[in-house]
């Protein structure tokens, strides 16, 4: 009878843990969403021309294809072109905004200078 036991143990484990995974993904993609949806409402802070300082999060392929940095203004998301290859991400940096995008939750800027 100890198999049945261990068998239908490891089971409802393993049902649990499924269930606690979907529950967690699912209230992570709706904060994900409720964040979009406040950043579509809100005024940029930042203005079209004005060069800001921030640090470097993260490097990603934007929808240009080349290598950007992204970095936040305030939780404003900037996605700056032409960064030296030596510089890194955990970096400061100035940008000049360029444009935004459609919804302005987000903005193009280009590199400055490391701050």
């Amino acid at each position: 009878m100890e198999p049945l036991w261990l068998a239908a143990g490891g089971a409802a484990l393993a049902v649990g843990l499924a269930l606690a995974f979907a529950i967690t993904r699912r209230s992570s993609s709706s904060a994900s969403k409720r964040a979009h949806e406040a950043a579509q409402e809100r005024e940029p802070p930042v203005e079209l021309g004005e060069t800001y300082e921030f640090g470097i999060t993260e490097f990603s392929d934007h929808h240009s294809g080349d290598r950007v940095a992204v970095g936040k203004v305030e939780g404003f998301v900037l996605f700056t072109e032409d960064v030296p290859s030596s510089v890194s991400a955990g970096d400061v940096i100035r940008a000049t905004v360029l444009s935004f995008n459609r919804g302005h939750t987000s903005a193009d800027a280009r590199f400055v200078e490391r701050a």
